[in-house]
């Protein structure tokens, strides 16, 4: 079960993030304004059923409110260790993301993400956020909009509502951090 300390407050996060009310994300998930601030305020745990719903309602992974462990009472929302940084995405197209932010609370979100040797995201995808990303190691093929870039190690990128997607052509697998504002996972 997902840490219902952190639950609540991730999904108001993303709520508010999407710009819906109270009312309309629990209008999409069937159930009461009240039951949902309830959820919000983690006075209660949704049931895994209810979880799926929501989830789907915000458009993420499940596993976004899974895997993450317990921190010591005084690293939490703090400290993230590696071992307790939660899996993002769907890992479709051989992307593996983590996040690496405490939670999704602030402003913007902050995503460690290794793109596997040859592969792509077909795709393109388009989000209304702005997206800073450095590349720590590899080398990834972008395309913002209709223009293409190689980007290697140490190299740095912006997105600011653009169309995008990438590719990784390449024996190796690359590596890089984002930050995203708002967050959208």
């Amino acid at each position: 079960m997902p840490d219902t300390d952190d639950l609540g407050h991730d999904i108001r996060a993303l709520r508010v993030s999407r710009k819906m009310t109270l009312e309309a994300l629990a209008t999409a998930i069937g159930k009461s304004v009240g039951w949902l601030s309830q959820i919000e305020r983690n006075h209660t745990s949704p049931s895994i059923k209810s979880l799926q719903d929501i989830a789907r309602a915000l458009d993420v992974p499940m596993s976004l409110f899974f895997g993450t462990t317990d921190a010591p009472d005084d690293e939490r929302g703090v400290i993230v260790r590696a071992a307790a940084r939660r899996e993002i995405g769907s890992h479709d197209n051989g992307l593996v993301e983590t996040l690496v932010s405490p939670d999704l609370t602030d402003d913007y979100e902050v995503v460690h993400s290794i793109f596997k040797p040859h592969s792509k995201l077909t795709k393109a995808i388009q989000r209304p956020t702005v997206e800073v990303a450095y590349v720590i190691s590899g080398t990834l093929d972008l395309w913002i909009e209709d223009q293409k870039f190689t980007i290697s190690s140490g190299d740095a990128f912006r997105i600011r509502g653009e169309s995008y997607r990438w590719a990784n052509p390449y024996d190796d697998q690359a590596v890089a951090v984002w930050v995203i504002s708002p967050p959208v996972y």
